[in-house]
């Protein structure tokens, strides 16, 4: 009678100590998930010049972290090559679960119109570049930086505030 009650006890002993130990890699896990998330919320804000409690949206500084440098490649819609539109594209799947048109004149066909005083983050914003209507877009961050897929430096984050974009910027809203 005591070995069987010694066994039970052992063996409830043994699952307490095993779901501890489990709780407290997931709780490291969790831990280091949100230091890193902080880190990168921490970089964009002061890239953007903003407090890092105005970016809430860590799932999308978390995206544009991974994406950030990737080369620009006509066409392309992977990290290892990416256009303007699918660069969108895929931002918009990853991080709103949402399915935008594939061309820059199809999203500029979908949006609300906004003026740009009234963009907010996620909406999309769109150029005029070389006399080319509606022929490059990127995503509205915050403080009038956008991040897209330049042709020259691939993924990168850009100020609406920088000659070359406030001449050719075109149109913004969301979709």
């Amino acid at each position: 009678m005591l070995n069987w009650r010694i066994s039970i006890a052992l063996c409830l002993s043994i699952l307490v100590l095993g779901s501890c130990s489990k709780s407290r890699k997931a709780s490291a896990r969790n831990s280091t998930k949100s230091k890193t998330e902080r880190s990168i919320v921490n970089r964009y804000a002061q890239k953007m010049e903003v407090a890092p409690s105005e970016l809430k949206n860590r799932e999308l500084y978390s995206f544009i972290s991974s994406w950030e440098g990737a080369p620009y490649k006509y066409g392309g819609t992977t990290s290892s090559g990416v256009d303007c539109s699918g660069f969108v594209m895929r931002l918009y799947q990853d991080v709103y679960s949402q399915s935008l048109p594939r061309t820059t004149a199809d999203l500029s066909k979908s949006i609300h119109k906004k003026s740009p005083s009234k963009l907010h983050e996620g909406d999309l914003v769109f150029f005029d570049i070389n006399g080319k209507k509606w022929s490059h877009v990127g995503v509205y961050l915050h403080n009038d930086f956008f991040v897209h897929a330049s042709t020259s430096k691939g993924v990168m984050i850009s100020s609406l505030q920088n000659p070359y974009y406030q001449k050719a910027f075109s149109r913004g809203g969301s979709p």
